[in-house]
Order: C-alpha cells, then sequence, then structure tokens
C-alpha cells in the first residue's frame, strides 16, 4: 500500500521519448503540452493528423469491407421499393435505442412506414423472442432489423423465417461459428468478419448500413423519382456518437471521428428529444463525452432498469415538444428511482460475506433488480479491479450481468459455457455480457470460469496504479491551457482523459454539494485559487480529508473540466486522489533516460 496516497493508489508518471516532443513540435507545429501529451500515448506517428483532426471524410471506410453488407441494403432497397413495412427490433440500453432511432430516423426522413419493439428487460429479456416477433408480425410488418441484438437469437429467427419474414441483423456482439439463419447479418465481431471494424458499437454498424443504403437510393435516382431530398447523414451523428460513448467502446478509429463530430451536432440540439433531455438536466455548456456518459445515457438507461424500456428511443424519435417534455421528465424521475435501488442493493452486497479471494467475484442473491446488476457489478469491479458476475435467482432460473478488465475475454467465456450447456443462453464482448442459468449450476459455472481465468495468468495489482501524463503548476488552469488539452478529445475508452498532478497545496475551504460530492477551494503554493470537486466522495477517505481542513501540504491528481456559465469560462479540478508526500510519486524515467 503507497502510504502516501488517501486512496491507497500508486502514482505512476508515464514514460515518454523527449524526442517524440521535439519532433511534434516541429513537424506539426505543435505547442509543449499538446506535444508531450502525444509522446505520452505513443502514436503512430503517420496517424497523428487524423488522430488530431479525426473527420468523417478522411477515416469513413467503404462500407461493403462489413460481411453481408450489400445484400442487407439490397433487401432493405427492395422493401422500400415494395413499400414493406419495417419493424425495427432494438436492445433496452443506449446503444440499442440510439440504434433504433438511427433507423428511425432515417425511413421517417424517407416517408417510410416502420414500426420499433424494445423488450420488457424484466419479463422478456436481452434480445430477439418469439413472443416480441409475433407482436412486430401482428402488425403487419414484412422485415425485421434487430440492432443490438440477434447474433445468438437462433429459435426467434427461425420462427420469423418459417412466417416469411427475413430478419436483418446489426450487432456487435460475439458469435459462435454458427450463426442464425437470417437473411443477413452485419456484425464486425462475427467469427468469419475481416472489416477490422470490431471496435463499432451498434449505432456505429447501423450508421455504415446507412451510408451504404443512401449511396443504393442516390445511384437508382430513387430521391430524384421519389420527390424526396436525400437525408444528410451527418446530422444523425448525435445518436450515433451517443450509442458509442454510452457503449463504453473504444474511441479509436471512425468511432473518434464520428464522436468529434457528433458532439458538434449535439450542441446544435437539433435532435428535440435529446435537446429536451439536456435542458432538463440543466446541461447549459457545449456536452462533452462526460456529459454523454454520466448524465444522458444513464437517463436513456433508466427507462429500461424500471419497466419502460421504449422511453428512450421514443424520445429520440419523438418530434412532439409536449410529448417529448413528458418522457424526459419521466426518464429523469426513474433514474432517480434507479439511483435509489442501486445504492441499497450495493450497500446489501457490500455488507455480505464477499470471498475476496476469488479471481472473479460471482455473487447471487434472491430477486436481485434486474435492472440494476450490470451497474453493480460494474461498481463491484471497479472497487475490487476483478471481473465481476452478479445473479438475480428468481424460481431456480438466475440471469446475470458481468463485467471485466483489461486481459478477460468475458464474452467468449460466456459463450463457451453456453456450448457446454452450462448456461441456459448468453452472450456479449471482451468487457461485458449476460446470461441466463439454473440455479444448480452456479457453481460448475463458477468453476469453469475461474479455470480459463487462471489459465491466462493475468497479473493485477491489489494495489491499484494511477498513471499521470504530466506535473503542472496551479497557474495552468486556466482557459488557454485547457483548450490545447482538449485538442486530444475526444476522451473516453481507448483515448483516456490526462491525468495531471498539482503539488503543495492547501485548504482554503471545503464543502459537501448534492448530497454527495466535496467542492473546495485549494491554495497554491503560488497563491493562485484552484477550484476543485471531488464527485461521489462524501462517504469515503478522500471526501474525509478535504473535509477535515488539514493544514498539512498535499498533492492532487486527476483531470481537467471547463465550466461555462453565461458566456463566462472556468476551469476547474477534478479530484481523484491526494498524495500527502510528494516524494512518494513513483517518477519513471523517460524512455530515453
Amino acid at each position: 500500500m503507497n502510504s502516501s496516497s488517501v486512496s491507497g493508489k500508486n502514482w505512476i508518471l508515464k514514460k515518454f521519448d523527449e524526442n517524440d516532443i521535439s519532433y511534434f513540435k516541429e513537424n506539426f507545429f505543435l505547442d509543449e503540452i499538446t506535444s508531450k501529451l502525444l509522446a505520452v500515448r505513443k502514436l503512430d506517428k503517420n496517424e497523428i493528423q487524423n488522430y488530431l483532426n479525426p473527420t468523417i471524410k478522411n477515416i469513413l471506410p467503404n462500407p461493403d469491407i462489413l460481411k453481408d453488407m450489400s445484400k442487407t441494403v439490397n433487401r432493405t432497397y427492395q422493401a422500400i421499393i415494395n413499400k414493406e413495412k419495417i419493424g425495427i427490433f432494438g436492445d433496452y440500453d443506449v446503444d440499442g435505442a440510439t440504434s433504433t432511432a438511427l433507423l428511425g430516423r432515417f425511413f421517417q426522413s424517407i416517408n417510410h412506414n416502420f414500426e420499433i419493439y424494445i423488450p420488457d428487460r424484466r419479463t422478456e429479456g436481452y434480445g430477439p423472442s418469439i413472443n416480441g416477433f409475433k407482436k412486430l408480425i401482428d402488425k403487419k410488418v414484412n422485415l425485421i432489423f434487430t440492432v443490438d441484438c440477434g447474433t445468438m437469437s437462433y429459435e426467434p429467427i427461425e420462427f420469423a423465417q418459417n412466417k416469411n419474414i427475413d430478419v436483418l441483423i446489426f450487432d456487435h456482439h460475439q458469435s459462435e461459428t454458427s450463426l442464425p439463419k437470417a437473411h443477413s447479418i452485419i456484425n464486425p465481431n462475427r467469427f468469419d468478419d475481416d472489416s477490422k471494424l470490431n471496435y463499432l458499437c451498434a449505432a456505429g454498424v447501423c450508421f455504415l448500413f446507412l451510408v451504404a443504403l443512401n449511396k443504393k437510393l442516390r445511384e437508382k435516382n430513387w430521391f430524384i423519382e421519389s420527390n424526396i431530398s436525400e437525408p444528410n447523414l451527418i446530422s444523425f451523428l448525435d445518436l450515433v456518437s451517443l450509442g458509442t460513448v454510452c457503449d463504453v467502446v473504444p474511441l479509436i478509429g471512425l468511432n473518434r471521428a464520428i464522436v468529434k463530430q457528433g458532439l458538434k451536432i449535439i450542441r446544435n440540439r437539433f435532435n428535440l428529444g435529446l435537446k429536451t433531455l439536456l435542458d432538463i438536466c440543466k446541461v447549459e455548456t457545449n456536452p462533452s463525452t462526460y456529459h454523454l456518459g454520466y448524465i444522458i445515457g444513464p437517463r436513456l438507461n433508466a427507462g429500461g432498469r424500471v419497466g419502460k424500456c421504449s422511453h428512450g428511443a421514443n424520445l429520440l424519435l419523438n418530434k412532439n415538444a409536449k410529448e417529448s417534455f413528458k418522457l424526459a421528465s419521466e426518464l429523469n424521475l426513474f433514474n432517480k428511482e434507479r439511483q435509489l435501488l442501486e445504492n441499497d442493493l450495493l450497500e446489501n452486497i457490500l455488507k455480505s460475506d464477499i470471498n475476496l479471494t476469488d479471481p472473479i467475484l460471482v455473487l447471487s442473491g434472491k430477486n436481485w433488480h434486474e435492472g440494476i446488476i450490470g451497474i453493480i457489478a460494474s461498481r463491484i469491479k471497479e472497487k475490487y479491479n476483478k471481473p465481476t458476475i452478479i445473479i438475480s435467482i428468481n424460481d431456480n432460473v438466475g440471469k446475470a450481468s458481468a463485467r471485466s478488465i483489461v486481459g478477460f475475454d468475458i464474452g467468449s467465456a460466456i459463450i463457451g459455457a453456453v456450448q457446454k450447456g452450462i448456461l441456459i443462453k448468453g452472450g456479449g464482448h471482451k468487457m461485458a455480457g449476460g446470461f441466463s442459468i439454473s440455479k444448480d449450476k452456479i457453481e460448475q459455472f463458477k468453476i469453469y470460469i475461474f479455470k480459463i481465468f487462471q489459465s491466462l495468468k493475468i497479473s493485477f495489482q491489489k494495489e491499484r496504479n494511477l498513471y499521470i501524463d504530466s506535473i503542472v503548476s496551479p497557474s495552468a488552469l486556466n482557459v488557454d491551457f485547457y483548450s490545447k488539452v482538449d485538442n486530444l478529445s475526444p476522451f473516453g475508452s481507448g483515448n483516456p482523459e490526462p491525468k495531471f498532478v498539482i503539488e503543495n497545496l492547501t485548504i482554503l475551504n471545503s464543502k459537501i454539494v448534492a448530497e454527495r460530492h466535496i467542492k473546495s477551494v485549494l491554495l497554491g503554493s503560488d497563491g493562485s485559487n484552484i477550484k476543485t470537486i471531488a464527485f461521489n466522495a462524501k462517504d469515503n477517505d478522500l471526501g474525509q480529508y478535504l473535509l477535515k481542513k488539514n493544514i498539512k501540504p498535499f498533492n492532487i491528481a486527476g483531470k481537467l473540466t471547463l465550466n461555462e456559465w453565461r458566456g463566462e469560462k472556468n476551469v476547474e479540478f477534478i479530484i481523484d486522489d491526494i498524495s500527502v508526500n510528494k516524494d512518494k510519486i513513483n517518477k519513471v524515467p523517460s524512455s530515453n533516460g
């Protein structure tokens, strides 16, 4: 344990090569801090231009590199020509809601009839079901799209095909070597896809499909002959970026360009439902990936967690101000309900007897709320730095959500357990998954998954590391410095936000805000005042340290944020950790010595 860190973390300065800093400054005319942050990231020098200025135009691949793309486009074109009613079956999370709304928005723009269906998380579970498909078919749907699901849905898809209803799958979850008998499956993570776009979420997959479909309609002169304006697909990137950020896929390649451009669209607030939700949440600044991931995303998810699964997609599709306000307000209330449920369950689980010697934490309980077990799994994984699986048992059948750590592909492990007959059904991707299991097979599953994990010989420390990009002076907290750091945005999975250390500070004042956060004003060694916030810190060691107002100088580690209010901009510091002794920071030498 690093005694200097309030949170028990090792602070480690990232390695970099001084020669790289000089290269970036000379060849790209960049300033010192931007060049240093790039050097720390060790990016391919040939990709620097696209990294700093990611544009859809320069990065967008040919959609046909995705397997089954042309087959899917041709079938959809046929449906448009023949005026077939289309059904969109979406998942209940943000990626599913945005994918559903994305396709729906396109069909709205070309005046094509469609119907959406989002399954109930509690009563229907994840993915297509025969009952769900029946409901769409009863509404005279002739073609079904599944978005963010379907890759493992063998029986429902066979049912649809027997009813002469073609199913087109848009997904990104891992597949088995045998695939459902759908008309087509666009999934960069299917076993036989060579596109190298496996980092896309479902919304990204749907966007590429729309690019290809739009091109087909244009080439066939359909827009001119139908007297319909060609949709501006760039205007749909608000939905694609929202799904991309909230599904925590890596912000690399095309994803980076999607989010960069998508944030610009969101700032214009073209989507009425999204604008209404931003207004209700009092987001008056330019939305960032933080707002998407931590403000908007949880609220869109909240409907699915408390039994109103279609609310998110319906809000994003809605064009009526009164209805949008009603949906957004309800989602905001559902999110508060979700937070209460989450806090109660998390507190109860943490008080229980958790065996921390297990390589993977597999925790089960009777009738735990299925809508929040995924969040609980994430919280416990973050707390103990171990893959975590939470199972809610009802009538001798458990429904589980799983979250993993880097290096352990939990989606593949779940699919393997399905193939071995240990699980009833299940799937996922590298970092997350879900499944159903008979209660009497939980111990067998634990033995199975423990064995897989141990065979990988993944080493993770009990003492977690906090990696620091740079030590900066208190005076660096200004808008100009923030703008230079922001050149590297959007930040998220695959492109982490830079972390900084400011040394030798003392507390001027601290207070609790919103019942659980700590706002402080700190005094720098140069006499400057620094505004800071420590989120969810009221009951942990970090918050207690700030509230005690210790007079001994200390160091803070964290990241920058920009507050905008009535035209004024102020930089604040989000505190992740405090260190009392600066000499304890592990200053790793740069790679050039």
